[in-house]
């Protein structure tokens, strides 16, 4: 059945209580049936609307001119007086909502994937065929209409919106390594040996995913994160340095901070706080740029020339990869397992932003556990291995990918704050902030707010309210008597917290009701981890 694409003349109220409903509701499918309630009037016409309901004041369309009109006010005041009428004329839920857009945090708890499903179930298409159209074409109400008209299968691909990234599976070491990829068929061609597995460094950068090339928007060059947003701003070098691609491509790769070869040694990535000095900002200074500088390392090609690539196995993308930097290149590229070519070539001062990731071929565990080795002693995190016969799939988490990294020793913390989380955890104490001991006293050293069970946060939450110290709204300081167990990915020196440290990629591993806080880890114990890392950044 065919129905017509959504208008953009619908009431902004009912996006709002839509909104609202979707965070005051736990569970997928009670969520899913409040969008499809939502979306199905939007597919009727105007006129048979209007028939049947009194005109909003606040449209859609209302709210996408206001927004226009906002972004293209020039200076603070004129953009306020902007933002103030287009509050007035909007009722109390309305503004509720509006202000979120503008903040961009809409947070109701409903991932994108479930809004996909909505629109599959009231326009009866298959769920597949509408998240590769989306995919392909990147613009959600160009698929609607497609959707609603039966015309998804000749979506085509389209520069500059964000693909799902693909993902890897983390393993424990180099036997367990080995053991998934021999048990896993599915992760190569059955022609393939079980040595068709490609290693590569794995890199501690910003995973980035590069658009270029297109000769109907020339110099037009985006950088999108794994959360698809657009961080080309904190790297103005990299979007000059490919403004003038011969071709139009997507790679997949790292954005990370370099330090060029020199008399003292091969050039190498440099640990992410130094990357983290460029993130968020509206203006990179000189300075900055000469102090961290920044390439991109590919390791992957999505689309070349207008073709998507992600049905071809890694082999056939990874030569389409290597010749295409070879004459987009001046340098040769590095031959074989050749990690110190690249590491150690020669290169003038303003050195290459595009990198090739070097990739050798698995043929033994020993000569894995010699590349895990040797990428630790470049400083980088671990190593990749990734099956040359697999595809790639847009934000998949398998088998055909797996990382091997150094995990560094857990922590036992108590938590000193929690506040309420958003979306269906809106109404929980969800996010901790939690301390180590230093003496007598506590010192913060991060936040957390995964890894615990909805059961988990409902105990929590019960426990630590009667338990708070003092309640500031949504956060809340509490008495230091939960403990947690946390891992991470590193640690870095922070002014963020009392301690002086921060945790990288903090994730709550258990509760601890069998130890007490007077057993908790302690700030020498952190300070211990800290040193211990090879890959922590220079001491100022």
């Amino acid at each position: 059945m065919t129905r017509p694409a959504p208008q953009t003349s619908a009431p902004f109220d009912a996006f709002a209580r839509c909104n609202d409903a979707l965070a005051a509701t736990p569970g997928k499918l009670a969520r899913r049936e409040i969008l499809v309630a939502y979306l199905r009037p939007l597919a009727v016409p105007d006129a048979a609307r209007a028939a049947s309901s009194v005109p909003p004041t606040l449209t859609l369309a209302d709210v996408e001119q206001a927004f226009a009109q906002i972004a293209a006010a020039r200076g603070p005041a004129p953009r306020l007086q902007r933002v103030r009428q287009l509050l007035a004329c909007a009722t109390p839920l309305e503004i509720k909502y509006l202000i979120k857009l503008m903040l961009g945090d809409l947070r109701t708890g409903v991932k994108q994937a479930l809004v996909e499903e909505a629109i599959a179930q009231l326009h009866e298409v298959e769920l597949p065929t509408l998240r590769r159209a989306l995919m392909l074409n990147g613009s959600l109400p160009e698929v609607v209409a497609m959707a609603a008209a039966h015309t998804l299968p000749q979506a085509q691909m389209r520069l500059f919106h964000p693909l799902g990234f693909m993902l890897a599976s983390p393993v424990a070491g180099v036997e367990e390594a080995m053991a998934r990829f021999a048990s896993k068929p599915d992760a190569r061609q059955a022609s393939e040996p079980p040595t068709a597995i490609q290693i590569e460094d794995k890199y501690d950068g910003i995973r980035a995913q590069l658009h270029c090339g297109d000769p109907a928007q020339p110099g037009r060059v985006t950088l999108f994160s794994r959360n698809r947003e657009d961080i080309g701003i904190s790297f103005p070098e990299l979007i000059e340095a490919f403004a003038a691609m011969p071709e139009p491509v997507v790679l997949d790769g790292e954005i990370l901070a370099w330090q060029p070869a020199s008399a003292t040694g091969a050039a190498r990535a440099m640990p992410f706080a130094a990357l983290t000095q460029r993130l968020g900002r509206k203006r990179v200074t000189a300075q900055m740029r000469d102090q961290i500088p920044v390439v991109f390392m590919a390791f992957d090609l999505l689309a070349r020339h207008g073709e998507l690539l992600l049905d071809q196995p890694l082999s056939s993308r990874r030569q389409q990869l290597e010749a295409f930097l070879a004459a987009a290149s001046p340098l040769a590229l590095p031959a074989g397992a050749a990690q110190s070519s690249l590491f150690a070539a020669e290169e003038s001062a303003d050195f290459l932003r595009l990198k090739l990731a070097p990739a050798t071929q698995l043929e033994s565990a020993a000569q894995l556990d010699r590349a895990y080795q040797d990428a630790r002693a470049r400083g980088n995190e671990g190593v990749m291995l990734k099956a040359l016969a697999s595809p790639y799939q847009p934000g998949r988490r398998g088998l055909a990918w797996l990382k091997l990294k150094r995990e560094l020793a857990t922590l036992d913390v108590v938590v000193t704050g929690a506040e309420f989380g958003h979306g269906k955890r809106a109404h929980v104490l969800s996010d901790y902030t939690f301390a180590v001991r230093d003496g007598e006293e506590l010192k913060n050293i991060g936040k957390a707010y995964s890894g615990l069970t909805d059961a988990e946060i409902a105990a929590n939450t019960k426990f630590l309210k009667e338990h708070t110290l003092e309640d500031f709204g949504h956060f809340r300081s509490v008495e230091p008597l939960l403990v947690l167990e946390v891992a991470f990915n590193n640690i870095q020196r922070s002014e963020r917290h009392n301690s002086g440290f921060a945790l990288r990629f903090p994730r709550i591993v258990r509760i601890r009701d069998d130890k007490p806080v007077e057993e908790i880890d302690t700030l020498a114990r952190v300070e211990e981890l800290y040193q211990s890392q090879p890959d922590k950044p220079p001491e100022a």
